[in-house]
């Protein structure tokens, strides 16, 4: 296994960890302000490795078949876990959620049956701009959630429930708009598919 794809079973391992973290604080008291800690440090290093095992990657010329298969799953296992921890706390509607939920499988679902048929999908624009809405939405909802635990700009902390809803919302957005792109482009191959 090369250094990128040890990266991503890091990324894949620190994950449950990082629910693991984030929850305890609501477990015992005395966790909030080292919970809060460790969940920062876990967050970075998790989205450190993702960036770090692409540039590798593609640096050094180790893209792989089998990085190109975990690359994703651990992307969509940290980000679900995010917006899993936000809505446990609170700020994360669950419907927002759950249209998130149900873009990820069904993308992963299109991947499968395009896989099989040889067909890589390409990244579209939306869905650029859904991995940057992700990424804001992820760094938002830690700080939203973390002034909220040690009482931190607790005048501004109705500003930044506010915002980072505004952002879910805009994540939503593009993560339907991203699945229509894939869909669209899908729907040659899935119907070829279902008539075998």
């Amino acid at each position: 296994m090369n250094l990128p794809n040890k990266l991503t079973v890091l990324r894949i391992v620190i994950t449950p960890l990082f629910l693991l973290f984030f929850l305890a604080p609501d477990w015992i008291s005395a966790m909030t302000l080292p919970g809060t800690i460790i969940v920062w440090l876990l967050y970075l290093l998790i989205e450190s490795s993702d960036v770090l095992d692409g540039y590798i990657a593609r640096k050094y010329n180790l893209v792989s078949d089998l990085g190109k298969v975990l690359d994703p799953f651990a992307d969509v296992l940290s980000r679900i876990t995010y917006f899993i921890c936000f809505t446990a706390a609170g700020i994360m509607p669950v419907v927002i959620l759950a249209v998130l939920l149900y873009r990820e499988f069904s993308i992963t679902f299109l991947r499968m049956v395009l896989i099989r048929k040889g067909v890589a999908m390409a990244a579209s624009v939306w869905g650029k701009l859904k991995a940057v809405t992700y990424a804001i939405a992820g760094v938002l909802g830690l700080v939203t959630v973390s002034a909220f635990r040690l009482n931190l700009f607790s005048s501004y902390l109705h500003l930044f429930e506010r915002v980072t809803l505004a952002v879910f919302i805009m994540a939503a957005v593009a993560s339907v708009a991203s699945f229509i792109t894939y869909l669209k482009a899908a729907v040659p191959v899935l119907r070829d598919s279902f008539q075998e």
